[in-house]
């Protein structure tokens, strides 16, 4: 398993394979289990749960500091919280909060995550075909897809909530050696960075601002 681990690394990290080449070659990167495991043995992180505890535990001074903001940021960040029912579910809670970071961090929401609903499919097909790296959720009648593209293709689907989607997909970004888009590079690096504590020391000046503010 190390030698195996070891030869698709090297290959991924030396040769830049397409995500066409790497899914004809290694398909089981591209289950959300495996994901995990990956992203585990590259970086001894277990993902789903860090990344989800983080979330938890920075969100009271995160929304701290989404209502003390005024002007159209202000407005954006409090529509975005009243989308919130009475009585949320937790998942639901974390995917606002994501949403507000990405409006405080000055980045579209569009760009990270691509929502649809009662879709045609085609369309569907030819936008997500021009996404470098984004999530997308496709919504349906009663049935519901999020998932995950790379390079204009469906990597993983079926993911269940979009806080899920953003921790498997910095999960993707390690076991693919992918570099993050620069539309949403700030709002991946609070991921990796502050979520889930990797390479944090070298952060940018507003994302060391950002961690002062939820260390303070």
């Amino acid at each position: 398993m190390a030698k195996t681990f070891a030869h698709r690394r090297n290959k991924i990290i030396n040769q830049s394979p397409s995500i066409e080449d790497i899914k004809a070659r290694w398909p089981a990167l591209f289950e959300a289990s495996h994901i995990q495991d990956e992203f585990q043995r590259i970086t001894m992180v277990q993902l789903d749960s860090k990344f989800m505890s983080k979330l938890d535990e920075h969100t009271p001074r995160l929304l701290k500091l989404f209502h003390s903001k005024g002007g159209s940021m202000g407005l954006q960040l409090q529509a975005i919280l009243l989308m919130a029912p009475s009585n949320p579910s937790i998942d639901m809670s974390r995917g606002l909060v994501i949403r507000c970071l990405m409006v405080y961090l000055r980045e579209s929401t569009d760009q990270l995550l691509k929502e649809y609903d009662d879709p045609d499919e085609d369309n569907v097909s030819q936008d997500l075909a021009a996404a470098s790296m984004t999530i997308y959720r496709a919504k349906n009648n009663a049935t519901e897809d999020i998932g995950i593209v790379v390079e204009g293709i469906k990597v993983l689907t079926a993911l269940g909530t979009f806080p899920r989607a953003c921790s498997l997909l910095i999960g993707l970004a390690y076991a693919l050696n992918l570099a993050y888009p620069k539309e949403i590079r700030q709002t991946l690096e609070v991921f990796q960075k502050l979520f889930l504590e990797l390479d944090c020391s070298k952060l940018s000046p507003k994302l060391n601002t950002l961690k002062n503010k939820l260390l303070a």
